[in-house]
């Protein structure tokens, strides 16, 4: 792992609390990155993409490394270089495909749970004990898919679903230890990246999503309901933050223009 090239110290000295975000190279990850960075947070930042990362540490004076959470050898190297950890936001994760059940690949569905479950698991284990010793945080970016099924939406909302429980689960684990467990939960959220990878590069039915809504969700949005609840008092855990554009009031009821 290596600092960025602003000279930015190491954090355990300056007192700055340390952010981890996964998934950090693109979409909700990087508008958390920097929504932290603009908080005072030293960020740390891991994805796949290293060339990436290290344009937004450049940007935000954070620190990048490679990482892939579907790695457990990815995971050990990565979290070896981390120091301090006050926060951990989890934003790896992503859906792949609208095929019924009949129809679904069950390499897609295991690499859902993979990435978005076990991903989770990898990363949270291995800095548990360095959250525990800063009374930190773990923010995990769910979905409203991990509320509700929908057709065509069987691998994700299952991996979602997994997701939420794991952190109820990890509460309840942790009563009484001084490490909140938060998730957030987004509804219908325009990125650059996530439809567009679900329906393998078709842009057409990536922009089919979003068609006709005035004004979807953005990633920005998600980032700043991640640094309100890490910045919330200690003993306030916002256990679960469900928050939708106003065009959505269901998964499936979404008001869009002709």
């Amino acid at each position: 792992m290596t600092d960025n090239a602003t000279g930015q110290g190491d954090s355990s000295r300056s007192g700055r609390r340390v952010a981890v975000v996964t998934g950090a190279s693109s979409g909700i990850g990087a508008a958390t990155a920097r929504r932290l960075a603009g908080s005072g947070f030293d960020v740390v930042l891991g994805a796949r993409r290293a060339d990436r990362l290290a344009a937004l540490a450049e940007e935000i004076g954070g620190t990048a490394a490679p990482l892939d959470v579907t790695s457990q050898e990815s995971v050990d190297a990565f979290c070896a270089g981390v120091r301090r950890v006050d926060v951990l936001v989890h934003s790896a994760g992503g859906a792949l495909g609208m095929d019924p059940v009949a129809e679904a690949d069950p390499a897609d569905w295991a690499q859902m749970y993979d990435v978005n479950v076990l991903g989770v698991l990898r990363m949270t284990r291995a800095l548990l004990p360095a959250l525990t010793a800063a009374s930190g945080d773990v923010v995990i970016v769910g979905s409203t898919a991990g509320m509700i099924a929908y057709e065509g939406g069987g691998g994700y909302t299952a991996a979602k679903h997994g997701v939420h429980v794991l952190a109820e689960t990890l509460r309840l684990e942790l009563c009484g230890e001084p490490v909140r467990v938060m998730v957030v939960a987004p509804g219908m959220v325009a990125t650059e990246e996530f439809s567009l990878i679900r329906f393998g590069g078709d842009q057409a039915k990536a922009d089919a999503v979003y068609a006709g809504v005035a004004e979807p969700l953005v990633a920005e949005d998600i980032a700043d309901c991640v640094n309100w609840m890490v910045t919330r008092p200690h003993h306030v855990n916002v256990d679960l933050l469900v928050v939708r554009p106003i065009a959505q009031a269901a998964q499936h009821k979404v008001a869009r223009s002709p």
